[in-house]
């Protein structure tokens, strides 16, 4: 008797089953494969991400634009290195507001705490201690201001955004109290030695090592740490944190100080940069930190956080000031283009979250 086809090919209807190797099969193991590909390279903390590849893709097109109009000045290595070290204060910023961003919070405050840690800093009687006064007065004072926030959302129970704001306008407002509205002028020599270029190392200046250092330890807590998990659950879903056994207003509460803690050594590069203590310092740092963390991939809602991300953010909102500031363009058709990359990045994110690909 005749088998048919189908037991034929299966060895007969006693053998055991084998499936065809049919495209949806060879689909679906392509499709296993892939995904056990993303999940080695989770565990590696190497994932190729999408918006990091487009943001470099962005930087690069922003370097070869300012090679093009201005040739001799834009890839001056003077020039260059002035753009890594304005990116350097604000990029230090971007760490510590990713981490907040990432637990679902915000923190409107972080350039008026700039500006109030930089202004307690340089103060005379501050200056009379040298450069340690000058530093643990910056980090003091952010750690103090981010303790505040912390436990006003944390313990206190108040939305972050009336909290952070309500600390934006007091800290601008004791900083123009303890200023007078006047400029302070730093006077120690060690710390206004930092900022010439006998201070650099191998060409890099100090403000670009230490925004570097930051930016790797932020890089590791996040990705390596129980600290970096907590904080990614609490984003997610704070009560299916809470029920996991994680203190979820403690962990609160880290996160503000952290924030204020890079506030505080933002101050201090400002300081150097600078030269000076000024009551308005850091003006809309809060803004362009939350767009250069944004743009970089870190969800407004909380729950995915990527620091290599927000440093790339700030990098392209660093070069594209500076383009313009070469070539003379004014600073409203700045704004409008850095509100247009912000709407794109939300839109892309939005379209993210609803494929599941976050």
């Amino acid at each position: 008797m005749k088998q048919p086809a189908s037991e034929a090919r299966q060895g007969g209807p006693d053998a055991p089953a084998t499936p065809d190797p049919t495209p949806s099969s060879a689909a679906s193991d392509a499709s296993a494969k892939s995904t056990e590909e993303k999940k080695g390279w989770r565990a590696l903390g190497l994932r190729l991400d999408v918006r990091n590849l487009s943001l470099l893709g962005v930087l690069a097109a922003l370097i070869v634009v300012g090679g093009i109009t201005k040739p001799d000045q834009f890839l001056d290595t003077n020039n260059l290195q002035l753009v890594l070290t304005q990116a350097s204060v604000i990029g230090v910023v971007t760490v510590g507001m990713t981490f907040v961003i990432t637990s679902g919070g915000i923190d409107l405050s972080v350039g008026a705490i700039v500006a109030l840690a930089s202004v307690w800093a340089t103060t005379l009687a501050t200056q009379e201690f040298g450069f340690a006064g000058i530093l643990f007065t910056a980090v003091l004072v952010g750690l103090g201001c981010g303790l505040v926030n912390g436990v006003l959302i944390a313990y206190g129970g108040m939305v972050p955004f009336i909290a952070t704001l309500a600390m934006l306008a007091s800290a601008r407002g004791l900083a123009l109290m303890i200023t007078d509205g006047k400029t302070q002028i730093v006077t120690v020599t060690s710390v206004l030695d930092l900022g010439v270029p006998d201070s650099y190392v191998l060409g890099i200046p100090p403000l670009v090592l230490v925004f570097a250092a930051v930016t790797v330890v932020g890089w590791l807590i996040l990705n390596r740490t129980t600290f970096g998990r907590r904080t990614i659950a609490v984003g997610g879903n704070p009560e299916a944190a809470r029920l996991a056994g994680i203190d979820v207003r403690r962990q609160r509460l880290y996160l503000y100080l952290f924030s204020g803690l890079c506030c505080g050594i933002a101050a201090f590069l400002l300081i150097i940069l600078a030269g000076s203590g000024q009551n308005t310092n850091g003006n809309l740092y809060e803004l362009d930190a939350i767009a250069a963390a944004i743009i970089g991939g870190t969800l407004l809602s909380g729950g995915r956080g990527t620091i290599i991300g927000s440093v790339l953010g700030v990098l392209v909102f660093t070069t594209i000031t500076n383009i313009f500031a070469l070539n003379n363009l004014q600073s409203d058709v700045q704004q409008i283009a850095k509100g247009a990359i912000i709407v794109a990045a939300v839109l892309v994110q939005r379209r993210t979250l609803r494929n599941g690909e976050v």
